[in-house]
């Protein structure tokens, strides 16, 4: 099936987008070298996408820094409407972005349609708004003097977005570095490029200026490590696991950049002894199996007390059972495939791991029997009680539909098993005690607590994590925070300063 045949056949209205975006224009990679984005529901390839090259990294930091003082200087506002043009775009293309995400990544079209574009909309939204309303401080210092700290924007920022949620995750990394002024060239996943390439062609139906946004789909250790290396810019933010984010830092260190991280994560769930249980199963259903359990965020240590353990494990593991697995296009599928078949097989590995360690495999663990799924990414929800909390499976992080189940006798075995990982970007838990509510989720090591749910993000709200976790915030006032920088002017408003030499 040729490209356009797919667009047609998938509901896709405009062509999909398989070139770098630089100044304005979408353009070949100088090399001419392309790499195939495939559909994991059967591996099919969706198209062939243009693969950047350090040569064409340069252009696009210097198409960005040509682009940074005029845009720096524009007026707040005006920065703010063509973010808010764009969201408003964003949700008059909503089914075929939601189409088109589900069709690269393997979403069910339901989250796509519900959740990826609403959120990706709303945070261009916010920041769009924000963008007039992040003001400077006065500090009180001695008399005579007015003193006032002036936010700036840093320049040209790299950014960096994971394959897991590429279109949501673009939205998250462009709107605060936008609204505050900065420039940017900003790298997909190559193996999930196409919703960030749209998002580039919505940009410029919006009124965005060439060269403002620049967008270089690549592999990591060439375009990233240019990016990251590179002198022309000031920052750079990824999102990805741990040991690229420590590669990121290093490459980082010839210009001082800024670096801003959100890594992994090992997320206990902890349901206490009178936690409701039917809210708290489905909610760590939600917690561990969403998006295939492709989440930073993911619950993916389910902590039981003891006392409940049997009671839930055989709820959640029937639910588990009845969740249903199919083509991501399809409305009625609840779970798709994960993104690429090397994903998949790293998830399926460790099955054995587990299995290696002394772990019961209470259910899934395997690629599902259907054969209409058996050229597709697809691994069942795959539930693993660990024999102990040092288990490879309790401290590494698998990044499927995997949870490791243990259990725990009281609130301080739960918060040492908890806080006994590298990791801290989210945990969760269910109680009906507030005081233990708020005691345990002030314990916990972790940039993010929720009580009683789990998983819940908004614009609003900062979002990243402590330790291997990584640095910085994604969203919120904070997010603005990560992209300026502050300068502090003094004025001698009327003081007056006695030579400190009185000799003229």
């Amino acid at each position: 099936m040729n490209l356009a045949d797919l667009q047609a056949a998938v509901g896709l209205r405009t062509p999909i987008r398989h070139q770098l975006f630089i100044d304005g224009k979408f353009v070949d990679a100088e090399s001419g070298e392309t790499l195939a984005t495939l559909n994991p529901h059967d591996n099919s390839t969706i198209a062939d996408v243009a693969l950047a090259g350090r040569a064409d990294v340069d252009k696009a930091v210097d198409a960005a820094r040509r682009a940074f003082p005029a845009w720096s200087r524009m007026a707040a506002a005006d920065r703010g409407r063509i973010l808010l043009r764009l969201a408003d775009l964003i949700e008059s293309n909503a089914e075929e972005l939601a189409r088109l995400e589900s069709l690269d990544t393997g979403h069910p079209i339901k989250d796509s349609r519900a959740l990826d574009v609403p959120r990706t909309a709303a945070c261009f939204r916010y920041f769009g708004g924000m963008a007039d309303k992040f003001q400077g401080d006065v500090v009180p210092v001695e008399a005579g003097f007015l003193n006032y700290l002036l936010r700036e924007p840093v320049g040209v920022v790299g950014q960096v977005v994971p394959w897991n949620f590429p279109l949501m995750f673009t939205s998250w990394k462009m709107a605060p570095a936008l609204a505050a002024g900065n420039t940017i060239v900003i790298k997909p996943a190559e193996i999930t490029p196409l919703s960030t390439l749209k998002i580039a062609e919505l940009m410029s139906e919006a009124g965005m200026p060439d060269g403002v946004v620049n967008v270089v789909p690549g592999l990591g250790s060439v375009a990233g490590q240019v990016l990251a290396e590179h002198d022309g810019v000031a920052k750079i933010a990824f999102t990805g696991s741990t040991a690229t984010g420590r590669r990121i830092v290093t490459a980082s260190a010839g210009n001082l950049k800024k670096v801003q991280l959100e890594l992994g994560g090992k997320g206990a769930n902890i349901v206490f002894e009178d936690a409701n249980l039917v809210a708290a199963v489905n909610g760590s259903a939600w917690a561990i199996f969403h998006n295939q359990g492709q989440a930073c965020i993911a619950g993916s240590r389910l902590m039981l007390h003891e006392r409940i353990a049997d009671a839930f494990l055989e709820k959640f593991t029937a639910l588990a059972k009845s969740i249903r697995l199919g083509n991501p296009l399809d409305a009625a599928t609840e779970m798709g495939p994960l993104t690429s078949a090397q994903h998949r097989d790293r998830v399926l590995g460790y099955v054995g791991v587990a299995r290696e360690q002394g772990g019961e495999v209470i259910a899934g663990g395997k690629a599902p029997a259907n054969p209409e799924l058996a050229r597709g990414c697809y691994v069942e929800p795959t539930i693993v009680r660990a024999k102990g909390p040092q288990d490879r499976i309790a401290q590494e992080e698998v990044f499927g539909p995997f949870v490791t189940v243990l259990t725990f006798k009281d609130d301080a075995e739960a918060l040492a098993i908890a806080n006994g990982t590298a990791y801290g970007l989210g945990s969760g838990l269910w109680t009906a005690n507030l005081p233990r509510a708020h005691r345990v989720a002030r314990d916990l090591k972790a940039g993010m607590v929720w009580i009683n749910s789990y998983k819940r993000v908004n614009p609003g709200s900062p979002f990243g994590g402590v330790g291997q976790s990584g640095y910085g915030r994604e969203m919120g006032f904070d997010a603005m925070r990560e992209y300026t920088q502050v300068k502090s002017v003094w004025v001698n408003v009327d003081a007056q300063i006695p030579p400190w030499y009185p000799r003229g």
